[in-house]
C-alpha cells in the first residue's frame, strides 16, 4: 500500500524571531512533542510493509514545505509532497507555487483551516483565486479537519471549482459519538461524495469517545463507500499523530480489515490505485 498521509516535524526550542514553527503543538500532546524525522519514518514505513508515502504539511509555513521536499529529495520512499502555500494572497501563492511545483514531487496543497480563526477561509475571494491556480497546475487541494466549521465550505469550493481535486482529510473528522452531530457531518458529507472531482481519505480516524477498532469504525468506513465509491477513497496513516491513539501498525490494521471486505480490484483503488490518480504519483513496481 501507499500511505497517502503521513507528516514529519522538527520541534526547535528558539527560532528566528521568537516564533516558534508547529505553534500548535505543545507539551500537551504528550510523546507527540518531539521532533519526527526521515529516518524514523522510513524504519516505520518498512515495519509495516508500506511501499512510500505521500507527505502531507503540518505548518502553515514555506519552512515545513520546503524541509519535506528537502527529505523527498532524499528518500525514494516519498512519493509526493503536499505543502503550503499563502492562500489569501493570490500574487505570492502564485510564486510560491511557480517555485514548489518544479519540483516534480510536489503534488498538492494544503492549509490548517481548523487552526484558522476565518471561518469563512474557503470562501474567501482571494482563497478561490489562489485555488483556481493550483487546479491549472493540475494539483490536489487537501482539506484536514474540516467539520464542523468547514465541510459545508468544502461542498460549495468543489462545486464552484469543479477543475480542482478536493481531498477530504480524515473524513472530514467525523462526530461519531455524537447522534446529532452526526446527522450533520452526514448530510454535508454524502454532499461532498456527490461532486465527481472530490476525494477522502481513510485517516485521522482515533476519534473522542469511539473505541478504534473495526467494529466501531465500520458505520464510517460503509458511509464513506456509499458516498465515494472506492475509486475515490485511499487510506493514509497521519503518523506520526495517529501514536497517541495507537502504534502505527495497529492504526493501519484496523482500516485494513474494514478494506479486505471490498473486491479485489475495489482493494487495490483504496491501498494505491486512488493515491496514484489523485496526486499524479508514479506507480510502483510491483515487489
Amino acid at each position: 500500500m501507499i500511505d497517502s498521509h503521513l507528516h514529519l516535524w522538527t520541534v526547535d526550542t528558539f527560532v528566528t524571531g521568537g516564533v516558534r514553527p508547529y505553534s500548535w503543538l505543545g507539551p500537551q500532546h504528550g510523546a507527540l512533542f518531539r521532533s519526527f524525522g526521515e529516518d524514523e519514518a522510513r524504519e516505520t514505513l518498512e515495519a509495516a510493509g508500506v511501499r512510500g508515502a505521500v507527505l502531507v504539511q503540518a505548518d502553515d509555513t514555506v519552512a515545513d514545505t520546503e524541509a519535506m521536499l528537502g527529505v523527498a529529495a532524499r528518500n525514494p520512499w516519498v512519493l509526493g509532497v503536499v505543502g503550503w502555500i499563502r492562500l489569501e494572497s493570490p500574487a505570492e501563492a502564485a510564486e510560491q507555487l511557480a517555485r514548489f511545483a518544479a519540483q516534480a514531487v510536489f503534488k498538492g496543497v494544503r492549509h490548517l483551516v481548523h487552526d484558522d480563526p476565518r471561518s469563512d477561509f474557503l470562501d474567501l475571494p482571494a482563497v478561490r483565486e489562489s485555488l483556481a491556480g493550483v487546479a491549472r497546475l493540475g494539483l490536489a487541494f487537501d482539506v484536514p479537519d474540516a467539520f464542523p466549521r468547514h465541510l459545508g465550505a468544502v461542498v460549495r469550493l468543489a462545486r464552484d471549482l469543479p477543475e480542482l481535486t478536493v481531498v477530504l482529510d480524515h473524513l472530514g473528522k467525523p462526530p461519531l459519538a455524537e447522534s446529532l452531530a452526526m446527522d450533520s457531518w452526514r448530510a454535508d458529507f454524502r454532499s461532498l461524495g456527490r461532486e465527481p472531482n472530490t476525494v477522502a481519505k481513510l485517516s485521522g480516524l482515533h476519534l473522542p469517545g469511539v473505541e478504534y477498532t473495526p467494529e466501531t469504525l465500520r458505520p464510517l468506513f460503509e458511509s464513506a463507500v456509499e458516498a465515494f465509491g472506492p475509486e475515490r477513497l485511499m487510506i493514509g496513516g497521519d503518523w506520526p499523530v495517529s501514536t497517541l491513539g495507537a502504534p502505527y501498525g495497529r492504526t493501519l490494521d484496523v482500516p485494513l480489515e474494514l478494506v479486505s471486505s471490498l473486491s479485489p480490484s475495489e482493494q487495490d483503488a483504496v491501498l494505491e490505485g486512488t493515491a496514484i490518480r489523485t496526486y499524479g504519483l508514479a506507480p510502483l513496481a510491483n515487489s
